[in-house]
């Protein structure tokens, strides 16, 4: 192989990940991976696997992983939102210069009621954090 291989191998599921430790040496130079652990980046949890026995070192690469990955999922979230405002914006130039009335009547009241609840939304938790603002600013 090209590179040296990682000492753990993370199989991202939903809700975290199967965390291996990955060997190379062994006898037939093949790459074994044994499960050490189960992790949940929801709730924090290290379930180690079957009667296994952490080490300190195990749990630090799981504990930087999981920050990794939270910081990861974070960014991503903030992404697929600004996407989805330019995908707003080409749902509005295609509605301008695009779209045929049969078009239209299939989106319509969709779109509409997307945007009315987004927008609730949005508006009452802009209002609640200026309220914040305001009231934390403020000399009591």
């Amino acid at each position: 192989m090209a590179g040296e291989l990682p000492d753990y191998y993370f199989r991202v599921r939903e809700n975290g990940a199967v965390v291996f430790r990955v060997d190379t040496e062994n006898r037939q130079r093949r790459i074994e991976m044994d499960q050490i652990a189960v992790v949940n980046i929801r709730n924090g949890e290290i379930k180690p696997h079957g009667d296994r026995t952490l080490s300190e070192a195990d749990l630090e690469e799981i504990r930087s992983w999981m920050a990794d990955r939270t910081a990861q999922l974070a960014a991503r979230d903030i992404d697929d939102i600004l996407r989805t405002v330019d995908h707003l914006n080409m749902t509005a130039q295609w509605v301008q210069s695009k779209a045929t009335g049969e078009q239209l009547d299939a989106v319509t009241d969709r779109l509409l009621l997307a945007m009315h609840d987004l927008r609730s939304i949005l508006v009452r938790k802009k209002a609640d954090r200026m309220l914040k603002d305001k009231l934390g600013s403020s000399p009591e």
